[in-house]
């Protein structure tokens, strides 16, 4: 591996698209790295988690569906158990479980019914998610609406995916190709991860697609009791929304989708598109360092970054928590973590000033923050079923082009894809919403939103037949939930009484 020091040429970040689902600008640190299941705690034996065998008495489409039995599970929560069909297409065949949770509305006299949430991923757990946020919403929300979260197939607490044991070794390996050997050990710890996921799971992977999770959605709206669905995607989990809406337009009673994942640019394109938000980002955390005496970096903030990258690609940097030190993987995974949050970019800072001084222990915290996060598992699982992918020396070369228009963040970002041309289960492309019929979807897009750019936003906004176009100002992936005036004002009015916000507002 040759070391790298011309500036603009590090590459770095793996692809992290729809990966973390964290808040902008004010958000807590922490919370950009719990909504992942941490992989130290996935088994790693080799037993398969079974499928319950049917039949089951949910069924699809307007079927009658039982109601969910909520129980106390601690902390002012309920949860809930639903069987779903491994295949839709089969309702009375094998079955799988979600996990369900809700917080109840807070003015049972004047409840509308029930607010879903998904965080993202795909392999963020919206259990979590909804147990972690709900009491900070707007108390309007809170008042009138159960907070419901279910984590999709595959995930948490649903009939998990998990095959995770392998998956350190896979990002500590370089995601950048030098030579013949740094590309023969990304192809091998890639292949043993998809040889351990098709191993345990082999029967289940064809059915984790976005039209599964969707699919399972209007079954969980039934089990709620709404004859219409109330939905906040952020993240991948606009997604989810986008396939519900061209499903089920008609029964959809407001939706919100934030931090938005363009479903025309699938693939390659994706990855393409998104690393250019990354180096938005890179960019915008740059400025706002060198207008801030106090920040470490301040006089040359990329060029600092470069020149860890660099030495890293040389020889792995002395760490008291890595026995084998900081390679160029898990350095550009703490680089990749840090564009999520405006919150985590004054740590990235310290964490590259003593990385310069030899130390890299807090830029390997970075790192290992961002493999403790939603299940890898899943996240492949999903993605490669999602899209159509090429072999993989092609593309390897396509991360090479990328790097071309995006030299931080677009050859790892790519390269990172490459589990999905070894992936064992046909790929069932979803395309970009038709949603003929649906009543307005709010979109919030973030002009510095790094893993889902903002041009994303705009697009789908305009893709809609109702789309509703709301411009946050800012950095950071995703706003719904940082109690941003703006933001609350133009939504939760439209959640609560359906009142549109006006199109192309901007905050």
């Amino acid at each position: 591996m040759t070391e790298r020091t011309a500036r603009g040429r590090w590459v770095g970040a793996v692809a992290v698209a729809m990966t973390l689902t964290v808040g902008a600008g004010c958000v807590d640190a922490d919370r950009s790295v719990s909504l992942r299941s941490p992989a130290s705690s996935t088994t790693t034996t080799t037993t398969p988690v079974p499928i319950p065998p049917g039949p089951t008495t949910t069924t699809v489409g307007e079927r009658e569906v039982a109601p969910a039995e909520w129980q106390d599970c601690g902390e002012g929560f309920q949860c809930a158990e639903l069987a779903v069909p491994v295949d839709h297409a089969q309702p009375g065949g094998p079955t799988l479980t979600l996990a369900l949770v809700r917080q109840p509305a807070q003015d049972p006299a004047r409840r509308i019914g029930s607010l879903l949430m998904n965080p993202g991923g795909p392999g963020g757990s919206a259990v979590g998610f909804v147990r972690n946020v709900a009491g900070s919403l707007p108390a309007p929300l809170q008042e009138r609406f159960d907070i419901v979260g279910f984590d999709p197939r595959g995930v948490g607490g649903s009939t998990p995916v998990a095959c995770e044991a392998g998956v350190a070794a896979m990002y500590e390996a370089d995601p950048t190709i030098e030579d013949a050997a740094d590309r023969d050990l990304l192809l091998q710890t890639s292949q043993a991860f998809v040889d351990d996921c098709e191993q345990r799971h082999g029967d289940l992977l064809p059915y984790l697609g976005t039209e599964d999770v969707a699919r399972d959605m209007d079954l969980v709206r039934q089990a709620v009791g709404d004859d219409e669905l109330t939905y906040v995607g952020l993240s991948y989990g606009t997604a989810i929304g986008q396939v519900y809406a061209d499903l089920f337009p008609d029964r959809i009673r407001a939706m919100v989708l934030d931090g938005v994942v363009d479903l025309s640019r699938p693939g390659v394109d994706g990855a393409r598109l998104q690393a250019s938000g990354f180096e938005r980002a890179l960019d915008a955390f740059a400025a706002d360092c060198q207008a801030r005496p106090a920040c470490p970096l301040a006089d040359d903030p990329e060029g600092a970054i470069e020149q860890v990258m660099g030495a890293v690609e040389a020889q792995p940097l002395p760490a008291n928590s890595e026995p084998d030190g900081v390679g160029p993987g898990l350095a550009a995974l703490g680089i990749a973590q840090a564009m999520y949050s405006t919150a985590l970019w004054a740590p990235l800072a310290q964490s590259v000033e003593a990385a310069l001084d030899g130390d890299g222990t807090t830029l390997a915290l970075l790192g290992r923050s961002y493999l403790s996060g939603p299940s890898f598992s899943a996240y492949f699982a999903v993605n490669c079923l999602d899209s159509e992918w090429p072999e993989a020396d092609a593309l390897l070369a396509a991360g090479k082009d990328v790097a071309g228009e995006s030299p931080h963040f677009g050859e790892a970002l790519v390269n990172d894809y490459v589990r999905c041309s070894l992936w064992p289960a046909e790929p069932n492309p979803i395309g970009p919403p038709q949603a003929e019929g649906s009543p307005p979807i709010v979109v919030l897009s973030t002009t510095d939103d790094p893993a889902t750019p903002y041009e994303s936003g705009v697009a789908v906004a305009d893709l809609l037949p109702q789309g509703v176009l709301v411009t946050n100002e800012g950095a950071g992936h995703t706003i719904f939930t940082d109690g941003k005036s703006c933001i609350d004002d133009a939504t939760v009015p439209y959640l609560v009484d359906l009142t549109v916000p006006a199109d192309e507002l901007r905050c």
